[in-house]
């Protein structure tokens, strides 16, 4: 049948397919232009709420790695400051105990320095004693001396109360030199 029609024909056949064909897209591409200035307004919302969900949806995911990291600062942070407070205590406590201690040694100086200066006291007063002990000692000595040798005679004093008190001094100074 196809061997019958002229090739003309057939070239008219063909160029009307392709016309067809042509006016076709080029209708569909039309009413596609129109149908997109006629866009429903829903449609660009529905659209710009996805985007801006996709948006939130990754800045909540960083909140949320942001959070994690504050957290792990925070707890951090909190172990820190009670050890330091616990540092602060501990330090404290020894600053009081060493406070205590000082003024217990404070304590024991001024007792040291005050019992040591009763004894230099003792010891100077002593020595005084010792000194004055000494002096006597001498004087009565060399009494004795000028006695026994002659130079010194009490019994011919003028005053009986002078023998008295020569006597007196004579028998101290024989306990004197028998102790």
């Amino acid at each position: 049948m196809l061997d019958n029609l002229l090739p003309e024909h057939m070239m008219l056949m063909a160029a009307a397919f392709v016309l067809g064909w042509l006016l076709a897209k080029l209708g569909s591409f039309l009413s596609h232009r129109a149908r997109m200035k006629q866009r429903d307004p829903r449609d660009d919302r529905i659209r710009s709420l996805e985007a801006e969900q996709r948006i939130a949806v990754s800045d909540a995911a960083k909140a949320r790695e942001d959070l994690e990291t504050t957290k792990v600062d925070l707890t951090e942070t909190q172990t820190f400051l009670a050890d330091r407070d616990k540092a602060f205590t501990e330090q404290m406590d020894v600053i009081a105990q060493l406070k205590s201690d000082l003024k217990d040694s404070v304590r024991k100086t001024r007792e040291l320095r005050a019992e040591l200066q009763e004894r230099a006291t003792e010891n100077v007063r002593s020595e005084v004693k010792l000194r004055e002990v000494e002096t006597e000692l001498e004087v009565s000595r060399a009494s004795v001396d000028l006695i026994s040798t002659g130079v010194l005679d009490y019994s011919v004093a003028p005053d009986a109360e002078n023998a008295e008190d020569s006597e007196r001094e004579g028998d101290d100074l024989q306990s004197v030199q028998g102790a």
